[in-house]
Order: structure tokens, then C-alpha cells, then sequence
């Protein structure tokens, strides 16, 4: 029996040792797609016990609380840190097989040096240890990047954000992480949402701009984009509930916006052919740019009215949407390819069902000069665990050019998330040991060593242009 966790976790054959402790254990990391906060790093922020950093934010974790029959109170509510803490605690011993035992006990490890493992009765310990540890300076939130590898970090920012904080930590000479905007214009798409109207009042106040038509939405939102370039934007992301195709002209999409502005309800073909319009347009802005567009879909969200009255949105009450039509992706990315405007493209399912529709999809545009010019996303969300990670990767070697690949990311709020590159990364290494120890792929120690380090970190500074250098495991 092997031990927990031990230095070859995850990894099952010597070739999958090899892969990973001489090519992949010390890449670094270029974390292109994360909802951390840029004010935190700007003022080096340093947390005071262990409940701000895991519990803080994190629906993961607030969804298995409650799965285990913990009450609000000690999951978002008033209860004390260390009492929220200590049901978090109690929750760990039953998710057995779940990767936040993974992710945690990475953290705890690599971290704060923590051997054990966590449950009720060893919280206490836990908890003080891990809390005098982040009273070191080693661990403010600059330190914890540094520590991990991070080169470069992508936040998640809205058209109408100022970016203060990302140009106070662009002037500080101090602090050489790369930390750039990216662009998620979902505000200004969503015409349904019933803060529409306010939110556009505010793109004509930051921008300049009087929206009052689609003509001035357009100028508002390239005059914007136009500022977040100037700050090292590179990457632009939609959360959406998928990738919808109903074409209208102009005239038709102008009478649509101006009923929404004029507060009348629009309906859901409206809607759709808005949403296509924007998309499309964004799309094209993109392309010129020479930025990477994102398309995160497949998300039901919002599901429990009750908790959402109570806690509003994105607080663990999100779920896979089964309605993701490849058709329309495809379409969709049609209509760019006929004026030649097809932008670099990561698309991301939140089902897993649709892998091998986006592998097939993304063949169909790929263009000269850009290696895996479009993209399957890493496994997402509900499928970043072991089987989510391996089916994703199979499903992309199956369909197509895998050593392409740009790799994992975190899409966290926490600065101990990084931890979970290195949960991808064995697990990838032990996916391709398994195919070299099986006969399926020779033992070409260089272009395994090419692929593995260009996952890890290399195809990615290649793939967004960043101004990084490419890196090599033998230093």
C-alpha cells in the first residue's frame, strides 16, 4: 500500500514518475484565467487565519459543507472563524474520492509544511498551526505567488473597472509578477438581466461614451477595450449559457437594444439575436486586438430561489446545463471565418458530454501560422478532478493535437489554488507514462520532455503572446 500522498501521488509507473519530476514538478506557472483580487496583491495583503483564505470565498467548499448537513451559519453566516473552520474540518473525512481532499491536503502540505491529515479531530491543531504560519511574511499574498512559480496572473475585470489596481502593481518596480486585466464584458451582453439599464447608464459615464443606440455601444465598448489594451490586456472571457447563433442585421439588433434602453421586456429570440450580435461583434474586436477570446459555457446557474434570496448569486448553487448546441458553436465561428475575423479561442463545456463536439469543432478552424489557434479548455469546474482532467486530455489526444495544448489554470478567488496545477500536471503525467509503458508512444525522451514542459508552461507564453520567457525544467 502506498503511503497518502506521498512524493509519487497520483503517479503509477515509472515513465509517469520520470515525466513528472524531471519535466513537470518545476515549470512554472502562467495563470491565464483567475478571479483573484488585484487590490490584494497591490496592497500585499496578509491573512489572519486559515477560515479567510479556504472559506472566504470558495462555493466549492460551501457546497460540500452543506452537503454534509452544516448550517448556514457556519458555511456564509455569522458564525466565528474557527467555528466555520472546525465544520469544514469535519466535512473533509467523508469526501473521500472529491478533489478538494486533494486540493486541501496539497495546500496544507506545500504550504504550511503540514504532514497529517485534516478531520474534527485534528483541527485544532490545524488551525494553529496554519494561522501562525500566515503571521510570517513569507506568506502574504505576494510571497504565496512568488513561492508557487506564478510568472504571469490574468484577473477578471469588468469594462467599466478603472484597473487602479493593476497599474499601482505595474508601477511597483518591487514586485515582478506580471498581473494584467482581462476583459468580461458579460454586463453589457446579458440584455435580459434586470440591472441592464443601470449598468449601460454607467459604460456612458466611464467611457465617455452616451449609449443610445447600438452604434455608441459599439464606441463605448472598443473605447474601453482600447483602455484595457493599454494596460497588457490579452484575454477577453464570457460566461454564458452557450454559444447561441441567431443572426439579425443591424437595423433589427438597434430597435432591440433601444427597447431594453427604454425598459421594455424584450423576448428570447430578442435576447438571442442581441446576445449573437454582441458576441459577434466583440468577436471581430478581438481579432483585431490580437486577443484571446474565452467562452465559458454550460452553466445552469442560480438553482435554489429560496438561498438565492438569501445569498444572491454565485454563492454554490450552480449546476451543468445539458443544452449546449454544437451546431451553433460552429456556426457561430462560421460567420467570423467568412470575413476572415476568427480570433484566437479557448472554448470551455461545463459538461463533459460535449469533449468530443469541441474537439471536433475547434479542428475545423485552426489556422496557419498559430499552433491550436483554437482551443478546448481545460477540464472545468465540476470537472476538475482526476476522472474530468484524464477524460478531458483522452478526449483532446483522440481528436486532436494534444501537444498543443496551453494547459491548466486555476479559476479560483484563493492564492493557495495554485496547488492544483500540480494536481493536473501528475495526473497528465501519469496519463502519458501509462500510453509510454503501454506501447502507445515511444520512450522519445525529447519530445516528451517538448510536450509535457509545453502544457506545463511553454505553449501557453507562445499561445497569449505574453512578454515571458519560454522556461525548461533542466536548469
Amino acid at each position: 500500500m502506498k503511503q497518502f500522498m506521498d512524493k509519487d501521488f497520483l503517479l503509477s509507473t515509472d515513465m509517469a514518475k520520470t515525466l513528472y519530476h524531471d519535466y513537470a514538478e518545476h515549470m512554472p506557472i502562467l495563470d491565464y484565467h483567475c478571479h483573484i483580487n488585484p487590490q490584494e496583491i497591490a496592497e500585499n495583503r496578509k491573512f489572519e487565519n486559515i477560515t479567510q483564505v479556504w472559506l472566504g470565498g470558495d462555493h466549492y467548499k460551501w457546497r460540500q459543507m452543506r452537503s454534509n448537513g452544516v448550517e448556514e451559519k457556519y458555511v456564509t453566516g455569522d458564525a466565528s472563524d474557527r467555528e466555520k473552520f472546525q465544520k469544514w474540518a469535519e466535512t473533509m473525512p467523508k469526501l473521500i474520492g472529491n478533489p478538494l481532499y486533494h486540493w486541501s491536503h496539497l495546500e496544507l502540505r506545500n504550504y504550511f509544511g503540514y504532514q497529517g491529515y485534516l478531520n474534527g479531530d485534528t483541527a485544532e491543531e490545524v488551525w494553529n498551526l496554519c494561522n501562525a504560519k500566515l503571521q510570517e511574511d513569507s506568506m502574504t499574498v505576494r510571497n504565496l505567488i512568488k513561492q508557487s512559480g506564478v510568472t504571469l496572473i490574468c484577473t477578471t475585470d469588468d469594462p467599466v473597472d478603472s484597473l487602479e489596481w493593476h497599474k499601482k502593481i505595474k508601477d511597483d518596480e518591487t514586485f515582478d509578477v506580471q498581473v494584467l486585466p482581462a476583459w468580461r464584458p458579460d454586463k453589457a451582453v446579458n440584455i435580459e438581466k434586470p440591472e441592464f439599464v443601470s449598468y449601460i447608464a454607467k459604460l456612458s459615464e466611464v467611457s465617455g461614451v452616451k449609449v443610445e443606440c447600438l452604434c455608441t455601444l459599439q464606441e463605448a465598448l472598443k473605447n474601453r477595450m482600447d483602455y484595457f489594451n493599454s494596460l497588457g490586456c490579452k484575454v477577453s472571457d464570457h460566461g454564458i449559457e452557450y454559444i447561441m447563433y441567431e443572426p439579425a442585421d443591424d437595423k433589427e439588433v438597434n430597435e432591440i437594444l433601444k427597447k431594453a434602453l427604454a425598459g421594455e421586456p424584450t423576448t428570447k429570440t430578442e435576447q438571442a439575436k442581441y446576445k449573437t450580435a454582441m458576441l459577434l461583434f466583440l468577436a471581430k474586436q478581438y481579432h483585431r486586438l490580437d486577443w484571446v477570446m474565452q467562452l465559458h459555457y454550460g452553466c445552469k446557474r442560480d438553482n435554489n430561489a429560496y438561498m438565492y434570496q438569501q445569498l444572491g448569486a454565485d454563492t454554490g448553487f450552480d449546476c451543468i446545463n445539458d443544452y449546449a448546441p454544437s451546431a451553433q458553436a460552429a456556426d457561430f465561428l462560421n460567420a467570423l471565418s467568412a470575413t476572415n475575423e476568427v480570433p484566437k479561442t479557448i472554448l470551455y463545456s461545463l459538461n463533459p458530454n460535449d469533449n468530443a463536439a469541441i474537439g471536433t469543432i475547434i479542428g475545423c478552424f485552426q489556422g496557419p501560422g498559430v499552433a491550436g489557434k483554437i482551443q478546448q479548455g481545460s477540464a472545468w469546474w465540476f470537472n476538475d478532478h482526476k476522472v474530468g482532467m484524464t477524460d478531458q486530455l483522452t478526449s483532446l489526444a483522440n481528436l486532436g493535437c494534444l501537444g498543443n495544448f496551453i494547459g491548466m489554470l486555476t479559476d479560483s478567488r484563493s492564492f493557495l489554488s495554485y496547488a492544483r496545477h500540480e494536481y493536473f500536471r501528475r495526473i497528465m503525467c501519469n496519463l502519458f507514462g501509462g500510453w509510454v509503458e503501454n506501447g502507445e508512444y515511444p520512450a522519445d525522451m525529447k519530445a516528451l520532455k517538448e510536450i509535457v514542459e509545453g502544457i506545463c508552461y511553454n505553449n501557453a507564453v507562445k499561445y497569449f503572446g505574453f512578454d515571458l520567457k519560454e522556461a525548461s525544467s533542466q536548469k
